[in-house]
């Protein structure tokens, strides 16, 4: 699925850096789900997170009720107006049934500019050559956890010896790109000081810059 920040082009480059062996598979930063939905499923216990709220309940849409996920996108309108409306209506404060914020959600992400869920993108766009997607990808999830936790408390929580965790979070002085992430410059110390304890292994993308550099800087860790 398409998503900012989104890691398509280097998910090969990503997998090939995976440890040989390992029991649990934590994605702490979730997106779009391509390293997760691009890795061979095995026998390791598999666990999806991304503290947007909107994200996790589209995945747990998508694993348990995809046909009701398709139902309520079979006769979206791929419209400006449309797109404003629903918009508006997943920033209101009311609550919304789970299908429906799912489906108003995926429409968002399929017809925004470039998946950034603001600019309506003006490119005609079938909705329906989406749902063998979410077919596909509803049976891709069927063993796996998702979950819509802060970073630090998902990492202690799945951490073992046995644990792999692949982290993709915003990029430095980029935190802004992203919708409800929650994400702010203290938030890199942070995460580097849980990853840095982790019983287990953690591999990690962010942009080259000094500030990461010093981050990671530690003995046991490969920059």
């Amino acid at each position: 699925m398409s998503w900012i920040g989104g890691k398509k082009a280097l998910r090969d480059e990503i997998l090939i850096r995976f440890p040989l062996e390992y029991a649990r598979y934590i994605e702490v930063f979730g997106g779009g789900g391509w390293i997760l939905f691009h890795k061979q499923p095995k026998n390791d216990f598999e666990v999806y997170n991304d503290f947007n709220p909107n994200l996790a309940n589209l995945f747990r849409c998508v694993r348990d009720k995809p046909e009701e996920l398709i139902g309520e996108l079979e006769f979206t309108l791929n419209s400006r107006l449309d797109f404003k409306h629903i918009r508006n209506e997943l920033k209101k404060p009311a609550e919304l049934p789970d299908i429906k914020r799912a489906a108003y959600f995926y429409q968002l992400i399929r017809q925004s500019y470039a998946s950034g869920l603001d600019s309506f993108g003006a490119q005609p766009h079938s909705m329906w050559a989406n749902f063998p997607l979410i077919r596909a990808a509803c049976g891709r999830l069927q063993k796996v956890v998702v979950e819509n936790k802060d970073f630090e408390q998902l990492i202690r929580q799945y951490d073992r010896p046995e644990s792999f965790f692949y982290c993709d979070p915003p990029y430095y002085a980029t935190e802004d790109y992203y919708e409800d992430v929650g994400f702010n410059a203290a938030d890199h110390q942070r995460l580097a000081d849980v990853l840095c304890a982790v019983e287990g292994k953690f591999l990690l993308s962010y942009n080259d810059c000094p500030e990461i550099r010093a981050l990671y800087n530690r003995p046991g860790v490969i920059i």
